[in-house]
């Protein structure tokens, strides 16, 4: 097949993105499942660390049998907390971007750049207040205090609202001859509508909230509440690093994020598309 030359570039381009993204991948499984660690220190820095020559799964089974950092209550954790997360911001987001974009509120727009505005607060900034406020409800250390503070996102309305905003007004008005009530519009119009923007909402937030590190490690003390982003750094607090067991833990908590994007790819693309397209 005949590549065209004005396609040439773009097909360039998009090959060393791809090799960009895949060579750390490749990299991290190839050290993963090499159980020699001077082998790995050798190899490091050289094409042998990109090319799989040795095939254990011993360092798997040494970072999920590992009594002292409990793989699978850290991984139901993360699990937990990110779906739980995931479905009550979709769920009071997308209210309140359909408040904003078809309800009858005079200060429905202040409102709507009021919340775009908090998207230039740096979040670290808030860290301090949510964490006396955490200390001060006895919230410390729990799920609820993982999962609260990730619910309301500014991002995440924003989109909702761009997509309620631009609903036919005759299929909104045809609900309401129909007999539907302001919520059963949400309910039955807009959600079913908005599949393709939840899809890109699910994905962009499960990466943030599965990998995010700084509330987690300022809020728990122990395994019994902590996610893998944190658990990870248990394995840098010792005097040699095992990179084998590190990269065999970062394979391990990589899986289920390639998985959810996987599954939701064709919507999440469906999103991106529809967004640049006017009319």
């Amino acid at each position: 097949m005949r590549i065209p030359r004005d396609a040439i570039l773009p097909s360039l381009f998009a090959l060393v993105l791809a090799l960009g993204v895949l060579l750390p991948l490749l990299m991290m499984v190839t050290i993963s499942l090499n159980p020699n660690e001077q082998d790995i220190m050798v190899s490091m820095g050289s094409i042998r660390s990109f090319i799989p020559h040795v095939l254990s799964l011993q360092n798997y089974v040494e970072v999920w049998t590992d009594p002292v950092h409990p793989f699978g209550r850290y991984l139901a954790n993360t699990a937990f907390i990110t779906f739980s997360t995931l479905v009550l911001s979709i769920l009071f987001n997308s209210m309140a971007a359909f408040v904003l974009a078809q309800g009858t509120l005079a200060i429905r727009k202040p409102v709507m750049i009021l919340i775009l505005a908090t998207l230039a607060v740096p979040g670290e900034s808030l860290v301090l207040p949510q964490l006396m406020m955490a200390g001060w409800l006895g919230q410390v250390d729990s799920y609820q205090v993982q999962i609260v503070p990730g619910v309301a996102n500014a991002m995440s309305i924003f989109l909702f609202y761009q997509f309620f905003s631009r609903l036919p007004k005759e299929l909104i008005e045809a609900a309401r001859i129909d007999g539907f009530s302001f919520f059963q519009i949400y309910r039955h119009v807009a959600m079913p509508l908005s599949k393709p923007v939840i899809s890109a909402i699910a994905v962009l937030q499960f990466l943030e909230i599965w990998n995010a590190y700084l509330w987690p490690v300022m809020v728990t003390r122990g395994p019994e509440y902590r996610p893998l982003s944190v658990a990870m750094s248990a394995y840098f607090g010792t005097n040699q690093a095992a990179w084998g067991n590190i990269m065999a833990f970062a394979v391990s908590m990589a899986i289920p994020v390639i998985l959810f994007f996987l599954i939701l790819q064709r919507q999440f693309i469906a999103s991106v598309m529809s967004s640049g397209v006017k009319g």
